[in-house]
């Protein structure tokens, strides 16, 4: 009852789109501010720990964060968050975990916490630190997603997320103090993947709703 009173309360400034690339767009803009927040509040810990190195012309801008990296994570969380509802459907594998924002908010804080780690709790060796984001991430993985095509989708893209970072770190865009592993932070790939999932998430629960939200406004028409 809580469910339908709420969509019933937002229904209507949402339902009266129910052309689908209208609907799309809008995810895609919600999910692209969702990106560029977190680009903002992650990459402010990164380099207050001095983990990140930017050249010194670019920290002067806002979040003390180069101006393409938020827009950069905008336009890779909404071409996620668009991905993996659409992959789910097309393999016919319906998500089945317990869906509630509660959970989405839940995992966003997991995900925030995973990258506060690995800038400020200090390990033994980057060896032991890498393993524990492992373990942190499948597990953040296993809670809220546990979804063949989830885990698959955030290892290629973690993957080319890391190799993208490392061709920036190669060419002198930015540095990372300590690398170990081919001029980046071996722990990387694991929050590369922890995002991944946590994305995926956001998109499809915003789907979820929109998909509720129609068939609402179908019921009631």
């Amino acid at each position: 009852h809580t469910w339908n009173s709420s969509v019933s309360q937002v229904g209507p400034y949402i339902a009266v789109i129910t052309n689908r690339t209208t609907n799309v767009v809008i995810r895609g803009t919600m999910l692209f501010s969702v990106g560029v927040f977190l680009a903002l509040v992650l990459n402010l810990l990164q380099v207050q720990r001095n983990v990140t190195l930017f050249p010194p012309d670019v920290l002067s801008s806002v979040f003390s964060s180069a101006w393409w990296v938020p827009p950069c994570c905008g336009s890779a969380s909404a071409l996620i968050g668009l991905l993996y509802p659409c992959i789910d459907h097309c393999l016919g594998e319906p998500h089945k975990l317990k869906r509630e924002w509660s959970s989405v908010m839940r995992c966003v804080a997991v995900f925030v916490g995973i990258n506060h780690a690995s800038a400020k709790v200090d390990f033994a060796n980057n060896v032991q630190l890498s393993l524990t984001l492992a373990a942190l991430s499948i597990g953040l993985w296993w809670t809220f997603d546990r979804s063949r095509s989830g885990f698959g989708l955030g290892v290629g893209i973690a993957l080319l997320a890391t190799l993208v970072t490392q061709l920036l770190v190669y060419n002198g865009v930015f540095q990372y103090t300590s690398p170990d592993f081919l001029y980046i932070r071996s722990w990387l790939p694991c929050i590369f993947f922890a995002g991944v999932i946590t994305i995926g998430n956001i998109g499809r629960q915003l789907a979820l709703y929109e998909c509720k939200v129609v068939q609402e406004k179908i019921h009631q028409d």
